[in-house]
């Protein structure tokens, strides 16, 4: 028998939801969850990961979406701060794992300024949701030796990733786009412009590992002309890629 302690007063827990699916929660962030006084989501935590906490805890979502944010870091910082010092436990909920592209850095920076204890618990992240969905290795030791995370660039109207490395794109390397955005044509032209071929298999995935999730295979020339879905969305370029019908 897993003894798990609940979440504890006047602590912050910054827990890894998961891609979405519950049964893909550790069991110490599933219990957090649970016995949190008041949780902080994400916006794209699902509902389902949601509907495990108590029907006593204090649920305010802290989403950004778009660029456009419900609510700034400060007011999230300043939520962590006053529930906490006010005794109450704190899980703020972030999708995938709390370390991977997150805003986890200024939270800790800010937690550690005011003196409040936390814990970090890590959870699966999108891209380890989305391979074990394609039942495909990131990695391969004959075709791809190097994994990229990246999150695609978007500013002045222009979308860029080359800014994730240094010249042309590395050989034998799968590339993982979180966040790739909606502007499909331009994703796909600044990666050929990177050094990727246009026949480089790519898929990207919408909702990964819940009941409304998408997989459209396809090739970079052709991901202009794919009906991708909601978000969230993960796109995979790269020779581990299965090149099957989507």
């Amino acid at each position: 028998m897993i003894s798990i302690p609940d979440a504890e007063s006047g602590h912050v827990y910054l827990v890894g939801a998961g891609p979405g699916d519950p049964a893909l929660l550790t069991l110490r962030a599933a219990h957090l969850i649970k016995t949190a006084d008041v949780i902080l989501p994400d916006d794209l935590v699902s509902d389902e990961v949601l509907a495990l906490a108590s029907p006593t805890a204090l649920v305010i979502p802290v989403g950004k979406r778009c660029g456009q944010p419900r609510i700034t870091q400060a007011g999230i910082h300043a939520l962590m701060f006053e529930h906490a010092t006010a005794g109450s436990s704190v899980t703020r909920l972030k999708s995938g794992d709390p370390l991977v592209f997150g805003r986890a850095a200024e939270e800790i920076s800010f937690l550690r300024e005011h003196s409040i204890p936390f814990e970090i618990i890590p959870g699966i992240t999108a891209a380890f949701a989305v391979a074990a969905e394609l039942e495909t290795p990131l990695t391969d030791r004959a075709r791809a030796s190097k994994l990229i995370l990246a999150t695609a660039h978007h500013a002045a109207g222009k979308i860029s990733l080359a800014p994730s490395w240094s010249g042309a794109f590395p050989d034998e390397a799968t590339l993982v786009i979180y966040m790739p955005g909606r502007d499909f044509e331009a994703l796909a032209q600044s990666l050929i412009e990177s050094g990727i071929a246009p026949t480089t298999p790519c898929t990207a995935v919408s909702r990964a590992s819940t009941s409304e999730e998408h997989i459209h295979i396809t090739t970079l020339a052709e991901l202009s002309s794919v009906n991708v879905g909601p978000a969230p969305v993960l796109l995979l370029v790269g020779p581990p890629v299965p090149q099957r019908a989507s």
